[in-house]
């Protein structure tokens, strides 16, 4: 099981501009300290904590952070309309898109899909899957 995910960051704010754009909306807390960003999905008392918690942070070497060739992080949204939306209000808090939302041949029907990449270059994907929406065939 993945505990946790962290990508560098050089500019912590426009990290945070552009994380809270859609992060909260997929009911992740933001917390804040002097050592970066740490998004955590809720717990309930007495449950175990829901994971991957997501952190932004600067490189702990003290070098410039960069983006991971070949690597990304993928979010799941409720639903298509979700997908556009929090891909949107990614791109206006300082995204760049790496793909509009929507179906892509290579997956299942299913799979609707936007790409973006965070202010430092990081992949990100947002993402439904449901099999109650319609799909890339109908």
């Amino acid at each position: 099981m993945i505990a946790y995910i962290t990508v560098g960051a050089d500019d912590i704010a426009r990290a945070k501009r552009f994380y809270s754009a859609f992060l909260p909306a997929l009911d992740y807390e933001l917390e804040e300290s002097s050592e970066g960003l740490s998004y955590v999905p809720p717990s309930q008392p007495g449950q175990s904590a829901t994971l991957p918690d997501f952190y932004v942070k600067p490189p702990f070497d003290g070098r410039p952070a960069s983006a991971g060739n070949g690597s990304m992080v993928a979010f799941e949204a409720r639903n298509q309309k979700q997908v556009r939306d929090l891909h949107a209000a990614a791109l206006a808090a300082g995204g760049s898109d790496e793909g509009q939302p929507g179906f892509r041949a290579a997956y299942s029907p299913h799979f609707y899909v936007g790409y973006l990449r965070d202010p430092q270059g990081n992949k990100i994907a947002l993402f439904s899957s449901d099999p109650n929406e319609p799909g890339r065939d109908g």
